[in-house]
């Protein structure tokens, strides 16, 4: 029986959550139809530029993404907090941009006087907005709802776009952060698409890259620890260099299938992360395989639980052994 939305999203456990959309349809997502002959590659632009679009509106941050041929992967960082410092102009502003909101919400963002029998039901509408400004679900229904009518429209059909609703898992410790984040930035690598991260289109890596290369910050994406600017609160937990260096290893060992690589080959960060490198290949190659739900060792996935006032724990027995 599939879980609720209600129990895989818990923010006293953890902000990250790993999201993936799958298309229904024999005709490819993005990638080229090889019965019809025909390219859809435009729109993995689409998804792209709608899905930065989205981050500078919601209080969520990406923390990786890519964009493939039939489905995308998106890592993605709750920011709780900016959403409860926002005022009510900044709420409604930022939500109109989304969506039309009520007549109430129109005058109100207009700068007229709501009279006092309708304040009420305007700070109730306000309460709605923030948090939906933090919701995952909101953020993945305004992303794939435009994307598929879309696309329905240049097929001239209608009918699903998307296989049903977004698979979601919660990443529960800075391992399975780090984890997931290295299998979604190299899924081009591993499917055989390019033979280096930086050569990925519409991947988060490339970008990091492209603007490492440039001299300049991505404010679009989530910085890393070593590279926020005072302004950004929240910041991924890793260093740049390190993290580049750990996805540049995993892409040169998927290449070579070299699954044991001796101790002074691997990145620091994997010591720092107690993630042998085997387990390290065999999480960034089969990380959906292994993992249907929330992801993190056994500490992490025992507190989630508890939480979640689960009496089973998912995943328990890969998470030792991947995790220790």
């Amino acid at each position: 029986m599939p879980t609720p939305r209600s129990k895989q999203v818990c923010l006293q456990a953890t902000p990250y959550y790993h999201c993936i959309s799958r298309c229904v349809r024999r005709a490819y997502l993005c990638g080229k139809d090889h019965v019809s002959d025909r390219s859809y590659e435009h729109r993995r632009g689409w998804i792209e530029k709608r899905l930065l679009f989205l981050s500078q509106i919601f209080c969520i941050d990406i923390c990786a993404y890519a964009v493939m041929s039939n489905h995308c992967h998106l890592v993605l960082h709750i920011n709780h907090a900016q959403a409860l410092k926002l005022n009510d102009e900044e709420v409604v502003n930022r939500w109109h941009k989304v969506c039309k909101g009520t007549l109430i919400t129109q005058q109100f963002a207009l700068g007229n006087q709501i009279d006092g029998d309708l304040l009420p039901t305007l700070k109730q509408t306000i309460s709605i907005y923030r948090n939906r400004l933090f919701s995952v679900s909101w953020f993945m229904r305004l992303l794939n709802e435009p994307i598929a009518r879309m696309a329905n429209a240049e097929d001239e059909c209608t009918g699903r776009f998307w296989e049903g609703r977004f698979v979601s898992q919660a990443l529960l410790n800075e391992s399975a952060l780090a984890a997931c984040m290295a299998y979604v930035d190299l899924n081009p690598v591993r499917a055989g698409i390019v033979d280096i991260p930086e050569k990925s289109e519409f991947t988060s890596i490339r970008r990091r890259i492209k603007a490492l290369l440039q001299g300049k910050e991505d404010e679009q994406i989530m910085p890393f620890s070593d590279k926020a600017k005072s302004k950004r609160s929240e910041t991924l937990p890793f260093n740049l260099d390190d993290y580049l260096k750990l996805v540049d290893f995993t892409g040169k060992t998927m290449k070579n299938r070299q699954v044991n690589v001796i101790d002074s080959a691997l990145p620091g960060i994997l010591s720092r992360l107690n993630i042998s490198s085997s387990n390290w290949y065999q999480l960034t190659t089969k990380f959906e395989d292994y993992f249907k739900g929330p992801v993190g060792n056994s500490v992490a996935l025992s507190d989630f639980c508890r939480l979640q006032n689960r009496m089973r724990r998912p995943n328990i027995a890969v998470s030792k052994q991947l995790f220790g």
